[in-house]
């Protein structure tokens, strides 16, 4: 068996058994399946494992630093040129760097400062109009949950002024909140506060119906307090199989 096909079969078996649990989680409270999407977070891992998951039916992954992702993009469209991957943008993201990620990314969730949303507006304008792409960007806000500092996200104040400064932009599309559960508070009292947030939104803005929230080890949790979108790296992918540049 070559290389290629142990780490396929390696990554069906984990992929099944993150889809039991996701299916369990959804069956415990009570939601369909279909109403959470498993996003494939492949920091540190290289474009064929992105690739083989392609292969294994998974359409959406996620990169948490630019300098990283932009080869591994390019290099994935050269192995899977018709997968019809939808790349997410989760690290937190410095404005000097929105003009390469405008180029790749169809989603960016860590929005979390209206100077944030300015360099994104301006350099999704500026690939639209050099063809480097040919749709607005999508675009969630970070909610910063325990609000320490040095942390990505916005304060659960912030999230509504924010959300309106997005709305304005045409490049922009507003489609929800994004967090992560602070390790000094439970997880399901993070994500209490997270739906809780993510209601007032779509008061506002009935558009932004995404909440982006749980990982390898508090999905179940995040699933219960109703995240749309869970981010599965280690459960999925395993150790890490290469150093980001």
């Amino acid at each position: 068996m070559s290389e290629d096909d142990c780490r396929r079969a390696e990554l069906a078996e984990s992929l099944s058994e993150v889809r039991q649990r996701l299916d369990a989680a959804c069956a415990a409270a009570g939601r369909p399946a279909e109403d959470v999407e498993l996003l494939a977070v492949t920091k540190t891992f290289p474009a064929r494992d992105v690739a083989l998951l392609a292969d294994l039916g998974l359409t959406s992954f996620a990169e948490n630093r630019e300098q990283e992702a932009r080869p591994k993009v390019a290099e994935f469209d050269e192995l899977r040129p018709d997968a019809g991957a939808r790349w997410h943008m989760v690290g937190q993201l410095q404005r000097n760097k929105a003009r390469s990620v405008a180029r790749w990314a169809d989603v960016v969730e860590s929005v979390d400062s209206p100077r944030l949303v300015d360099a994104l507006s301006g350099a999704v304008r500026n690939a639209l109009d050099a063809g480097e792409r040919t749709r607005p960007l999508e675009v969630l806000v970070q909610v910063n949950l325990d609000e320490a500092a040095g942390r990505g996200g916005c304060a659960p104040g912030e999230v509504l002024p924010l959300a309106a400064a997005i709305t304005t932009t045409s490049e922009l599309r507003l489609r929800g909140v994004m967090a992560v559960a602070p390790q000094s508070t439970q997880p399901g009292v993070a994500f209490d506060t997270l739906s809780l947030i993510a209601t007032q939104l779509r008061r506002d803005f009935p558009e932004a119906g995404e909440i982006s929230a749980g990982m390898s080890g508090d999905l179940e949790s995040a699933v219960a307090h109703g995240s749309t979108q869970v981010r599965v790296g280690t459960a999925l992918l395993g150790g890490r199989r290469l150093i980001s540049p």
